[in-house]
């Protein structure tokens, strides 16, 4: 998902206001000044400020900023990128903006030795907070913004095929895809095509349209990039406008993205990011060193512009971008899209295809590079060069990492620990509060426990009938798991207690727990627990939470333990300090946030 091409083989790469379900609320709403449309300080825009004023917490920003620059050296053998761009924020205020290591630090790869000629120290380019990237797949993005304002002026239908309107297309078995399936990237197409292989755009051309699915249309989830070049070659067909001219006229000028664009002039390329020494055969054309000119090779062939790369925008720019689609489509004076418009982009399209849920272009609930901030609204992208954009409406935050990861040559870098290490932080500087009349801390299991840890009540024999509680959990579904568990006596074996569970908001039934286990997506809110005990003699409870994948969710909090007897009287209450000293955690901690 946004990372397929490149020469990888079969894997993926690729709100309304704020609101407190995570404790506290978020970043206090003040502008500061500036002219309209400038996208940034503008009335209703964004400021940069400090984690405190965007409810954030600040020694967990710090630590993403430590966490990826420890990706600067080997990881494991090579470094996983020469340098990175972090911006992170919430509300309207960008509380982080950080640039770590370089934007240009090789020379050249050596392909004998599996090394890089480095730069004289004179001559390497260091990172910037506002260095310009090469965003590759989160080109998909805009292309799909594009799409969905045709949408809105109705000369373009998400159910109607793309022969419609581009009849060439409909060759070879295609004629049934529709405009939503290359959006969903249900469309049964191939991942690519090596398209820079033919000898001008009408030999391009020829081998879209004479390409045959791979798949019935409809039928599977298929990441390709054929699928958002068919969508520029549709929008470029309905609008008679090249997608440069969209770009700029529909979303980079109204919103004031002066960063933002393809084919960038040479000016700018001293304040871009070089991206790989291109050479075959790990590349598929001999370039050299790519800096400042679109690293896909299909993007290169076809001029630079492409839907499905060629973009170029620095992180201040993405940040406007983000709390545009977080604000519905607004932003200070310019509106580029309507909420509701906001709304298709963003909800799943492939319900059908469970595990790759998909909005219009943007991906949904992917832990894989959203890591803990995923969730069933959690939007974003990632681009091969080493870009990721990740949308969290639940918090109303958004967190950008730009980083030149194919520097100096593209099989340095595998998988997305960067990212899912900084959407970590950003999850973890989501505080998480007690409700009011709870104290000021909550039990915390930390974010992972691979081990186990638990949190174990004392005996309560006798009287002990039910156990109340609050909850909070967010989890990665089915593999972290918190389960409830009693057991009598020494060395007896623990058993799962079943419960339920009901949101303190009064905002949903109560939800059974019949195998006495809490996994997965909770809304990010406190919730009332109880269950009811088994009627035996010296009876423990204790919480167990477990992880077993590296891509986790945010943890659980518990507080407000008590546990009744039959006419409601507490035999155990930990806001009593004596019967608070009883209870045993292991991996657990008290926390504030």
């Amino acid at each position: 998902m946004g990372e397929v091409g490149n020469g990888r083989t079969g894997a993926r790469e690729g709100g309304e206001g704020r609101n407190d379900r995570w404790g506290e609320a978020g970043a206090r709403e003040r502008g500061a000044g500036g002219g309209e449309g400038d996208g940034v300080g503008a009335s209703g825009g964004l400021r940069w400020g400090t984690a405190e004023e965007a409810g954030l917490l600040g020694r967990e920003l710090e630590g993403m900023v430590e966490d990826v620059s420890a990706f600067l050296g080997p990881s494991p053998a090579h470094p996983w990128c020469a340098g990175a761009v972090l911006l992170a924020g919430r509300g309207r205020t960008v509380a982080l903006h950080r640039a770590v290591g370089w934007a240009a630090r090789w020379a050249a790869y050596d392909e004998r030795t599996d090394s890089a000629v480095g730069l004289a120290p004179g001559q390497r380019v260091p990172m910037t907070p506002d260095t310009v990237f090469d965003l590759a797949s989160l080109t998909k993005l805009f292309t799909s913004l594009l799409a969905v304002r045709q949408v809105e002026r109705g000369a373009l239908e998400l159910g109607e095929r793309v022969a419609a309107y581009l009849p060439e297309f409909g060759r070879a078995g295609k004629a049934g895809i529709t405009v939503r399936q290359l959006l969903g990237h249900t469309s049964g197409l191939r991942a690519e095509l090596p398209l820079y292989e033919a000898p001008d755009q009408e030999g391009r051309l020829r081998m879209l349209w004479e390409e045959e699915p791979v798949a019935p249309p409809g039928t599977a989830y298929r990441y390709s990039d054929l699928n958002l070049i068919a969508l520029h070659l549709l929008l470029e067909r309905i609008t008679g406008l090249g997608l440069e001219t969209l770009l700029h006229d529909e979303i980079t000028a109204p919103l004031g993205m002066r960063r933002t664009r393809f084919v960038p002039p040479l000016s700018w390329r001293a304040e871009t990011a070089a991206t790989e020494d291109a050479r075959r055969p790990w590349a598929r054309l001999d370039r050299g060193m790519v800096r400042g000119e679109v690293h896909d090779e299909n993007a290169y062939a076809m001029g630079g512009v492409a839907g499905h790369a060629g973009v170029f925008s620095d992180a201040r720019d993405l940040a406007v971008l983000a709390r545009t689609l977080l604000d519905g489509g607004g932003h200070g004076s310019a509106r580029v899209l309507s909420p509701a418009s906001v709304d298709l982009l963003l909800t799943d399209v492939n319900q059908d295809f469970p595990g790759h849920a998909h909005g219009l272009g943007f991906e949904l609930d992917q832990r894989w590079y959203m890591g803990a901030l995923s969730g069933p609204r959690t939007a974003g992208h990632t681009g091969f060069t080493g870009t990721s954009l990740v949308l969290d409406p639940d918090a109303d935050a958004f967190l950008i990492l730009l980083a030149n990861s194919v520097h100096p040559v593209r099989t340095w870098r595998s998988g997305s620990a960067p990212r899912v290490a900084a959407a970590n932080r950003l999850a973890r500087a989501l505080p998480v509060r007690p409700p009011a009349g709870h104290g000021p801390t909550a039990w915390f299991s930390g974010m992972t426990a691979p081990d186990g840890a638990t949190l174990t009540l004392p005996a309560t024999d006798p009287g002990g009938t039910r156990l109340a509680c609050l909850l909070w959990w967010d989890t990665a579904p089915d593999s972290d798991r918190l389960t409830l568990e009693a057991a009598t006596g020494a060395g007896a074996r623990w058993r799962p207690v079943p419960f339920e569970t009901a949101p303190v908001d009064g905002t949903a039934e109560a939800l059974p727990h019949p195998d006495g286990a809490a996994t997965g997506w909770s809304g990010r809110r406190w919730h009332r627990l109880t269950a009811a005990l088994p009627a035996a003699p010296g009876i423990r409870l204790r919480f167990r939470y477990a992880t077993s994948s590296a891509a986790v969710g945010r943890g659980v909090y518990v507080t407000g333990l008590r546990i009744l007897d039959r006419t409601g009287r507490a035999v155990f209450d930990e806001s009593r300090p004596a019967d608070a000293s009883l209870v045993e955690a292991t991996g657990w901690h008290r926390s504030a946030d």
